[in-house]
């Protein structure tokens, strides 16, 4: 039987930074990338970027051109043991003077403690961490991490970029297609438009594309292309405007009450390949920003919804996220809790001085309890309506109104409470 052969992006991939295409600003003279190419030195590094930009091709080539070992991992599939694996044969090297480069596929997929596990050996030198992702790391790794890391954005491959790898795969005699086939112009078109910037996406459906056109085509047509790609023509950039402007889409539609918008920017996303927890995360946001205590149980159910997709995963844990949509959709709006953070934060801000009443202030100890510390406090519990009045606010601050419940929903309710807290204040006997 004759060996299966690597894919065509495989056989593609760049062996020299000459043959890596769309990156030319993060390679730029001067920049931290090419600074690390020239001197070897390779510095612990975020590639961030859409998928099939060159992430694994960039920490290949860096570990070669260092001279480190390259070891690779998956979050997908790893966890804190094959981290400490990696580790315990990357301090064997060390102590041969050999040096690892660690790379971590979508990094993000790792949770606090799987990170964590990568701080000490990256401060002690034992690992070089190159992590590839798609999301943006401010919001989905750990500050102790991000403070250890360089992030080089890469951008999504242009036309021009593409036309290069198309032609070199059309061409190279060892590891493409041998000049076997060519391309008709709106097939070319086409295959750009389906890559949406992504080169391994664009080999897979060139090579899908020559297999369905047979050895004696003379041209591979745009027709051929849809049949490879099985996809509608029409790109989403799952890390771009792209997913930006339809999560602003979905979250307006959403605090709109406009269950019918928001069911198809759901929709748009989940079929142009978005990832439902990356949806199911703006809805957690949405549900505490714009409805808040209108209907305190949205915010559950769409924590809820993120813990089913991660249990069920797809396509099963489409199902309970778009209940989520329905029920926020559907759910009364109030942003007072948005505005009620908004007015504490200026409050605070203007107040950072205020002390601590003493009737409020821990008194754990002898001495605290000597320098006034809870003295004049009223337990609530041992008061009718487990209530008393008492100062809770600094004489700098009294009166502070920073909270205004909405009319809607269960804070009609919180509404009546308010003023019934409120009442009883009024009344205080001191």
């Amino acid at each position: 039987m004759a060996p299966v052969r690597a894919p065509l992006a495989d056989r593609l991939r760049p062996e020299s930074l000459d043959h890596v295409q769309g990156q030319e600003e993060v390679l730029a003279a001067g920049s931290l990338l090419r600074s690390a190419f020239e001197s070897g030195a390779v510095p612990s590094l975020v590639l961030w970027g859409p998928p099939g930009t060159g992430k694994t091709t960039l920490a290949r080539l860096l570990s070669g051109q260092s001279g480190t070992a390259f070891e690779d991992l998956s979050a997908v599939t790893s966890g804190v043991k094959d981290v400490r694996e990696v580790i315990k044969r990357a301090k064997l090297r060390q102590a041969d003077g050999q040096g690892t480069l660690l790379f971590v596929d979508e990094i993000h997929r790792f949770n606090r403690a799987q990170q964590d596990a990568f701080l000490p050996h990256i401060e002690d030198g034992t690992i070089a961490l190159v992590g590839a992702t798609t999301e943006n790391p401010g919001f989905s790794l750990i500050g102790a991490l991000l403070s250890r890391v360089r992030v080089v954005r890469l951008e999504a491959l242009s036309e021009d970029a593409l036309g290069s790898i198309v032609d070199r795969a059309l061409a190279d005699r060892l590891h493409g297609l041998e000049h076997r086939h060519r391309l008709a112009d709106d097939a070319r078109a086409a295959l750009f438009a389906v890559a949406g910037g992504d080169a391994r996406k664009l080999l897979n459906i060139l090579e899908s594309a020559a297999v369905l056109a047979g050895a004696e085509t003379e041209a591979i047509a745009a027709e051929t292309i849809r049949e490879a790609a099985q996809t509608p023509l029409t790109a989403y950039d799952a890390s771009g405007d792209d997913r930006y402007d339809l999560l602003s889409a979905l979250h307006k539609s959403l605090r709109g009450s406009d269950v019918n918008a928001a069911l198809f920017w759901m929709g748009r996303m989940l079929v142009g390949g978005e990832d439902p927890l990356v949806i199911a995360r703006r809805m957690v946001a949405m549900a505490a920003e714009d409805i808040g205590l209108a209907d305190p149980q949205a915010l559950t159910l769409a924590l809820d919804a993120v813990r089913a997709i991660q249990f069920l995963g797809q396509p099963e844990g489409e199902l309970p996220l778009t209940e989520a949509v329905i029920y926020l959709a559907t759910a009364p709006k109030s942003n007072s809790s948005a505005l009620a953070l908004k007015a504490a934060r200026a409050a605070a801000g203007e107040h950072m001085e205020a002390p601590v009443p003493l009737a409020l202030r821990n008194a754990p100890t002898r001495l605290a309890r000597e320098a006034g510390h809870g003295r004049g406090y009223r337990y609530p519990h041992d008061h009718p309506n487990h209530f008393v009045a008492q100062d809770y606010l600094p004489d700098t601050v009294q009166g502070l109104d920073l909270y205004t419940p909405g009319s809607l929903g269960s804070e009609k309710e919180t509404e009546r409470r308010v003023a019934w807290w409120r009442k009883l204040r009024e009344r205080r006997d001191d």
